[in-house]
């Protein structure tokens, strides 16, 4: 399994940004790719975005984050970035980091099987 370091949350007022880091100890092939999901209190855990480890990068995002959030990677260090600009109240949650050969669905939580601890975001009116 893969070991995920996160780091990056805080407090931040509404318009301002943040970027999270996540560090893979390894990284495995095939369909690997990582992402970030949130869960804010009392609601599921919801995709955010995720990027392919193929030679293209692909990148998937919730509409409501596009346009606002960029994910990007590090090859040579296996860590994923997610810079969050614009933020809004509505994006408070605790971001998790997630990898994994993903051949299903990119959006949903079960075909991720390694998971970050998480990381308070928190974004004030």
């Amino acid at each position: 399994q893969v070991q995920l370091v996160e780091s990056g949350g805080g407090l931040v007022q509404a318009g301002g940004s943040l970027r999270l880091s996540c560090a893979a100890s390894r990284r495995t092939y095939n369909n690997y790719a990582m992402g970030w999901f949130r869960q804010a209190p009392g609601k599921e855990r919801e995709f955010v975005a995720a990027i392919r480890w193929n030679s293209i990068g692909s990148t998937f995002y919730r509409d409501s984050v596009k346009g606002r959030f960029t994910i990007s990677r590090d090859n040579a260090k296996n860590t994923v970035y997610l810079q969050m600009n614009s933020l809004k109240p509505e994006d408070t949650a605790v971001y998790y980091c997630a990898a994994g050969d993903v051949s299903g669905s990119i959006y949903r939580t079960s075909n991720f099987g390694s998971w970050g601890q998480g990381t308070q975001v928190t974004v004030s009116s």
